[in-house]
């Protein structure tokens, strides 16, 4: 009897996966179906390009069912709630799916409502995220418009997708705003919840580092209870304030709405417990995760989906034979973090390695944690890989799921 997989989400962990397992599994043995609420795929790590002029909205976005092999089914349509009970997902429509295996993978939401006063007075004025295409294309026009003053860029909780981007938004302004011949009017200010510029040790200095050598104040363990628009304040629960002219703002993030409407699925912020090493989920054994709707410490980061692919094609395929899952995920991720003026740095690390120095995929290949002009040409060639390589769910020469270690600095990780 043919089994069905139900793949919830069709953005890069759903489409990837779902090209996969096409690959992987026999057409008349396994059904794919992915489910999405539109046909829109949107290539996110583009949308921090936009604000500076240095691509549209337009050029990021592509018809969704065209990047599926053929043979897997897309269903057009918004998931109600899973009853994990009886092994169905039900949509808003009515309509049900029954699954043999199911996969979560609609990502991460922002919830920019969940911070007081944030999308009040000023919210798209002079408060903007570039997280989605409405603000990213609101932004590029505000900031076109900004002449002088203090712009802050701020997070206001983790964990969110693509943790480098805030920073990638203040390298960027740093350009942008010295390339208009006004950097000298503008005051940068990076603030983070987090106790220095990034999540790891070895980055955090680096990349702390780099804010101060392009003069942009780095504010630190700032947690953003409000947002003032009137009177253009940041206020922390500890009292603190931020001023500002203009506010780039990285919302509070979680998992979709449905995952709440499913009993035992989600946790409290709505993202999925999963075991970190078989991408299987906690709640059931037929139910896996990939991407940012997982609870796991990996990075919410496009790299990390790639890797999860691989993993989780083959876990499913011996779930599906009746064989145990492989713990093997190590939690990889890398990025290219843009830092203006054409150059960029790379980072490369996993659970239980920082990001160092060397190089990647080894000894012979990009600079980890140095800005390059090759690096920045990584960053705009992934573009292209994107959608030619990774989404098709095709192996990349000489990078996969585990992360390299020949090349790197790893005793640095001791300092």
């Amino acid at each position: 009897m043919r089994k069905r997989i139900v793949i919830l989400g069709g953005g890069t962990g759903g489409t990837l996966l779902a090209n996969r397992l096409r690959r992987l599994l026999r057409k008349g043995a396994v059904e794919i179906v992915v489910v999405d609420s539109d046909d829109e795929h949107v290539y996110q790590p583009g949308l921090l390009f936009v604000p500076f002029g240095l691509t549209e909205p337009e050029n990021l976005t592509r018809l969704r069912h065209r990047q599926f092999r053929r043979g897997v089914i897309f269903r057009h349509g918004i998931v109600d709630r899973v009853d994990l009970a009886q092994d169905i997902v039900w949509l808003t429509d009515g309509a049900s799916l029954v699954y043999d295996v199911l996969v979560v993978a609609t990502g991460a939401r922002l919830l920019p409502g969940e911070t007081e006063g944030l999308t009040g007075p000023g919210w798209n004025k002079k408060i903007f995220t570039f997280y989605d295409r409405a603000g990213a294309a609101a932004l590029k026009h505000a900031l076109s418009a900004f002449d002088g003053g203090r712009l802050v860029v701020a997070v206001m909780d983790m964990p969110i997708k693509c943790p480098v981007a805030p920073l990638e938004f203040s390298f960027l302004a740093d350009w942008y705003f010295t390339e208009r011949g006004i950097r000298d009017k503008v005051d940068l200010t990076f603030v983070t919840p987090l106790d220095g510029a990034f999540t790891r040790p070895v980055a955090s200095r680096e990349l702390g580092g780099l804010l101060k050598d392009k003069g942009v104040n780095l504010v630190t363990e700032f947690n953003t209870g409000e947002v003032n628009g009137r009177a253009g304040r940041l206020i922390s629960y500890d009292g603190r304030e931020v001023p500002f002219d203009l506010a780039v703002i990285v919302p509070l993030h979680g998992g979709q709405a449905y995952v709440d409407r499913s009993p035992g699925l989600g946790d409290a912020l709505g993202f999925v417990p999963t075991d970190e090493r078989t991408l299987q989920a906690k709640v059931r054994p037929n139910v896996f995760v990939i991407g940012d709707a997982a609870d796991i410490p990996a990075s919410k980061a496009g790299s990390v989906a790639h890797f999860e692919g691989e993993v989780l094609a083959k876990n499913i395929g011996r779930y599906l034979a009746g064989e145990p899952v492989t713990a093997c995920f190590d939690g990889h991720a890398n990025c290219f973090i843009e830092s203006g003026f054409g150059k960029a740095l790379l980072i490369d690390f996993n659970y239980d390695t920082e990001p160092v120095t060397g190089r990647f995929p080894g000894p012979v290949g990009l600079p980890l944690l140095r800005q390059s002009r090759l690096n920045h040409l990584g960053k705009l060639a992934f573009g292209w890989l994107y959608w030619h390589a990774l989404l098709p769910g095709r192996q990349i020469p000489m990078v996969g799921s585990a992360m390299p270690r020949t090349g790197k600095h790893l005793h640095e990780e001791s300092r």
